[in-house]
This record gives C-alpha cells, structure tokens and sequence, in this order.
C-alpha cells in the first residue's frame, strides 16, 4: 500500500492552484457531451441526467463510492494501472479532487480491432456534504483502489442541498 501526498487547501474560496481551472475545462467537455447525447435522441424526454452522467463517465470519470462511517468519509476511486507517482489528490474542506494521469507515448497497434481504453487521464472531483478537516486528511492507494480518508469537523453538520424542479 502507498501512501499519497494530498494538497491540503485551507478555504474552500481558494480557487487559484491550476487543478480548479482544469476543472472547469473538464465540466465544459462534459457539458457539451451530455449536450450531443441529447441532441442526438432528440432531447424532451426527461432522461437529461442521464445524458449528464454517462457524459461524465465518458469523458474521464473513474468509478467512485463516498460512505461515511465513524466520523470520517471514505471516499474510494478506481484507479487501476495509475501508479502512485501518477496520481494527486486536492483537498479542501468541501471537496475532493482526484487526478491521475499517465506519462507515456503509445505505439499505434495495428492489429488492435476494438479498443475499451479511453484516456491516459483521469479527474475526479468529490463535493463532500459536510466540512472535514483538511488537515488530517490521508490517501492511500492499493491494487488499483485509490482510499482517502476525510475526517469531519467536530460539530460539524451536513449541509442540505436544495432540489430545484423545472419551471
């Protein structure tokens, strides 16, 4: 087992380290794919989220899985075939932000009739439902499980998340 440096940001404001601005590019990606996913079923179905999450899943989102037990979340992430040198993981006291990717040229196979491999680069990000403590946060990564243990806040409570129908 490996265990992962993970940058510790303090404020949940602060927005300047360069990860924040590749995710907005990545959420752009993703917008104009669930867009096309749409577009090509001819839309007004009410199935628009799940344009969204297999946008997601298409463009770079590894499989992941957020539980909470003894006052921490557990956030695990698939990372297989990352080596630990290949994978960052950010933190704020809000959110998780996974990246890995890897630094290889690859040989165009000629033989190769069908491909399942998508990316050499992944980027995942975890909005958390209550604060954790930055500080104490620590990342682990085995046979292709990438584990972060987020410890909550003392006191700290969930935040509900408002549901807004269409108008």
């Amino acid at each position: 087992m490996a265990r992962l440096p993970v940058q510790k940001i303090q404020s949940a404001d602060d927005r300047t380290l360069p990860i924040f601005a590749e995710l907005d590019q990545l959420a752009d990606r993703i917008r104009m794919e669930a867009f096309n996913l749409f577009s090509r079923r001819g839309g007004g179905d009410g199935r628009a989220l799940d344009d969204w999450v297999a946008a997601e899943r298409d463009v770079c989102w590894p499989a992941a899985e957020l539980a909470e037990r003894d006052g921490a979340f557990t956030l695990g992430v698939a990372l297989a075939g990352f080596e630990p040198a290949e994978v960052s993981v950010t933190a704020t006291p809000r959110e998780i932000i996974v990246k890995a990717s890897h630094e290889r040229s690859r040989q165009p196979a000629n033989d190769v009739r069908w491909s399942e491999f998508r990316s050499d680069s992944v980027l995942r990000r975890v909005e958390l439902p209550a604060d954790v403590d930055v500080g104490r946060i620590s990342a682990t990564l085995k046979n292709g499980l990438l584990e972060i243990i987020a410890p909550r806040v003392a006191g700290g409570s969930a935040t509900k998340v408002p549901i807004v129908t269409g108008s």
